[in-house]
């Protein structure tokens, strides 16, 4: 064995000598590598994309450490002031629930009117995205008599979790809704938040928001704009027939199907998105949202596709079905999904927001997936999916003509021929034999 050589100072001594940086020099440091990355991207003349990739980490960094700074010198004063809580939806199962939220300073965001000007909903959005968080507070939870306690971090936010709920009471044993009662010691008010327990469904349905749900039109950056910023939770409109569908896919004889909504959207709009789904009388279900501050550069695609993978171990017996737009990543990742859970997924529903081009990338991905049994259908409206879904059994012909008679509702008769032609080269063909009669998938056994 190799011995040190007596010119070298022992181990202690050297990591002794490293100066430690206080956060003032860290800034410092970390300002001089973006500038310095920036000289080398300029010179070496690189590409939007390459340049994102190259200045990614020390920016990242960079956030963190002012980040840091601000929370120690502004939290402690935000505690002292008027704090709220603002629950977000809770779910699990009933063996483990659990309840995210967060703390914030109050701040006046008028109800959502009809006729309310775009100027008064551009301001009620700008007070959202201006949100100002309070860190260190210790909030309290109490569902069916049972306490647990979390703490917020420098965003806000906080995790309240009960395992093993089902001792707690029957109600926790079964399928449905809970209400927890939340409270900060020492403040008077108490916020009431609601919880989804999930037991033993038939299936299970994701499904994405933006240009999914709502019109967004988030393949053109000047319209998106004008269509989030000015627009509120009942001016927004939804897509014609989806409120049907939704209902039709959750609807089940003395019960119901869970619903689960994932978006890149950030946590700031979740009061926005509650809602409409409300006003539009869409079903209610967990939302998962984006925080624009941590999670920002890793991408809408990677946040989606997460909470997926953790939805699909939480409940490892139940199938689920797919819903989002060609808009974005959703096909990618579905089919993503479908690979890496086989036999997990019923069906994929893809709302067509996008040209020819990108239509001809979804029907790729949808002869990839269909090799792993899975239809993937794209259509711009809920009519195919909806014959689809009672072709597979999970709606009844009943709540197929519901759906139909919404879509008539919101078409002209030209869209509705077409949308009807659309309907009859999606649908899935089933053996001669069987269509007299609905497949319907296996009810899952309970975890």
């Amino acid at each position: 064995m190799n011995q040190p050589s007596s010119s070298q100072p022992p181990a202690n001594q050297v990591a002794s000598s490293v100066p430690v940086l206080g956060p003032r020099q860290q800034l410092r440091q970390l300002v001089k590598r973006l500038f310095t990355g920036l000289r080398q991207v300029v010179a070496q003349q690189l590409s939007l994309k390459q340049l994102g990739r190259r200045l990614q980490p020390a920016f990242e960094r960079l956030v963190a450490v002012v980040d840091a700074r601000f929370s120690a010198f502004i939290q402690p004063r935000r505690r002292r002031g008027d704090i709220i809580i603002t629950p977000y939806t809770g779910w699990g199962t009933p063996q483990h629930l659990e309840l995210t939220g967060r703390v914030l300073l109050p701040r006046t965001v008028h109800p959502p009117r009809r006729g309310d000007p775009r100027w008064r909903n551009f301001l009620s959005i700008v007070r959202r995205l201006l949100s100002r968080e309070v860190g260190g507070v210790t909030v309290h939870g109490v569902l069916e008599g049972h306490t647990v306690s979390a703490v917020s971090d420098t965003d806000g936010f906080f995790t309240l979790t009960w395992d093993r709920p089902d001792q707690m009471a029957d109600s926790v044993q079964k399928e449905g809704w809970l209400e927890a009662s939340l409270y900060i010691e020492g403040r008077s008010k108490t916020i009431f938040a609601p919880l989804r327990v999930i037991a033993s469904p038939r299936f299970a349905v994701i499904s994405d928001l933006d240009d999914t749900v709502l019109k967004s039109d988030v393949t053109s950056l000047p319209q998106m704009l004008g269509t989030v910023l000015t627009g509120n939770a009942r001016t927004r409109l939804p897509f014609p027939g989806v409120s049907a569908l939704y209902r039709a896919l959750v609807r089940e004889p003395g019960g119901s199907n869970p619903i689960f909504y994932v978006s890149s959207s950030p946590w700031n709009f979740y009061d926005l998105l509650w809602t409409f789904l409300r006003y539009r009388r869409l079903p209610l279900g967990p939302i998962f949202l984006r925080h624009w501050g941590s999670e920002i550069f890793s991408g809408g695609a990677h946040h989606k596709h997460s909470i997926i993978e953790r939805l699909m171990k939480t409940y490892p017996a139940l199938p689920f079905v797919l819903i989002g737009d060609s808009g974005e990543q959703d096909p990618e990742i579905y089919a993503e999904v479908v690979r890496r859970n086989p036999g997990r997924v019923l069906a994929v529903y893809i709302r067509r927001v996008t040209g020819e081009a990108r239509d001809a990338g979804v029907q790729q991905l949808s002869a990839e997936v269909k090799k792993a049994g899975v239809e993937l259908v794209l259509t711009r409206d809920s009519l195919a999916a909806a014959f689809h879904a009672m072709a597979m059994g999970l709606i009844s012909p009943s709540e197929l003509r519901s759906v139909i008679q919404s879509v008539e509702k919101s078409f002209s008769p030209v869209d509705f021929f077409q949308a009807k032609q659309e309907q009859f080269s999606q649908r899935p063909k089933l053996p001669r034999r069987e269509r007299s009669k609905s497949q319907k998938p296996e009810a899952p056994e309970a975890s």
